[in-house]
């Protein structure tokens, strides 16, 4: 079988780019960045096949396992059963997929006596209207409103919204210096990760499709955001969104002014999963999401 993977480099966006937003897809993985910047956590490769699909090749839990490919809804199930094909006959292993979208999870119609299919409740993406977080009008939002007032209010004269490019990346990584110091030890092994492909993508932002947006108070960056656009969806994903919490109504400054700025006109912002944290998920609910991009688990079941 002719699929020759390879780790997913910045440089790869040229290749992989083509592929992107062939079918319908509203989670945050149908968007390059979103590989790129968990490549490390999850040893994420790479192949292109036929020159129609991109197969995806991970590790999780010292398993290998895959994701849906990129490629158009008509050669979805040819595409599907290749990496079945080859997890079986190249790899020795029954095939999985731990995040597979709604939407190609509808269109495959697995067989149950071949394929166990499972949601992941804890995984689904909360996806907002894109006008709803520009204007933050309305009876929902308005205690983000007033928070952000009061932030703008406290901070006159003294705070700027700044597009971020590859130039201002010390500033971030001073930021992440402070954050991560901040959260201790006891943390959560993904957040170094995560850190970690924030700097590559500070790297490599000049060839990535990415929009970066960051709050200076007193010249000093407190917040920033990464985020990346699905044109197919017409999707805002929001990547990355951090922020110094002592400060009230900050985080709902750099939200709404990173979607006024990057993303004036995307009808949906995906804003990503609440990993079933209780505390994160309140915070996502309390935008009040239009939606979710649900994702499944795929287990070959073997004879």
């Amino acid at each position: 079988m002719n699929l020759n993977f390879k780790t997913v480099e910045a440089e790869d966006i040229l290749n992989i780019t083509p592929f992107v937003g062939l079918r319908p897809n509203k989670t945050c993985d149908s968007v390059f960045l979103d590989s790129f910047l968990w490549r490390e956590y999850y040893k994420v490769k790479f192949a292109i096949s036929d020159g129609k699909a991109v197969q995806w090749l991970m590790e999780l839990d010292g398993e290998p396992s895959s994701a849906m490919p990129l490629c158009a809804e008509e050669d979805l199930e040819h595409y599907f059963y290749e990496m079945v094909d080859y997890f079986n006959q190249e790899l020795k292993k029954p095939f999985q997929i731990y995040l597979a979208d709604e939407e190609a999870i509808l269109k495959l119609n697995l067989d149950p006596a071949r394929f166990e299919v499972r949601e992941q409740e804890d995984l689904k993406d909360y996806l907002y209207d894109g006008e709803a977080l520009r204007t933050l009008a309305g009876k929902k939002l308005h205690k983000k409103k007033n928070n952000y007032n009061a932030f703008v209010k406290a901070y006159e004269g003294r705070v700027e919204y700044r597009k971020l490019c590859c130039s201002d990346r010390d500033d971030v990584w001073k930021f992440l210096d402070a954050w991560r110091l901040q959260k201790g030890e006891d943390v959560e092994e993904h957040l170094d990760y995560e850190v970690r492909g924030i700097h590559e993508i500070l790297k490599n932002c000049s060839v990535l499709p990415v929009e970066m947006g960051g709050a200076y108070v007193d010249d000093k960056l407190e917040a920033f955001t990464i985020g990346s656009f699905n044109k197919r969806e017409n999707m805002a994903v929001i990547h990355i969104e951090k922020a110094n919490p002592e400060m009230r109504g900050l985080y709902q400054f750099i939200n709404r002014e990173f979607l006024i700025h990057a993303f004036p006109t995307a009808a949906l912002v995906n804003r990503e999963d609440d990993l079933g944290l209780e505390g994160l998920r309140k915070a996502k609910m309390s935008y009040n999401p239009v939606g979710f991009a649900r994702k499944y688990s795929v287990k070959q079941i073997m004879p």
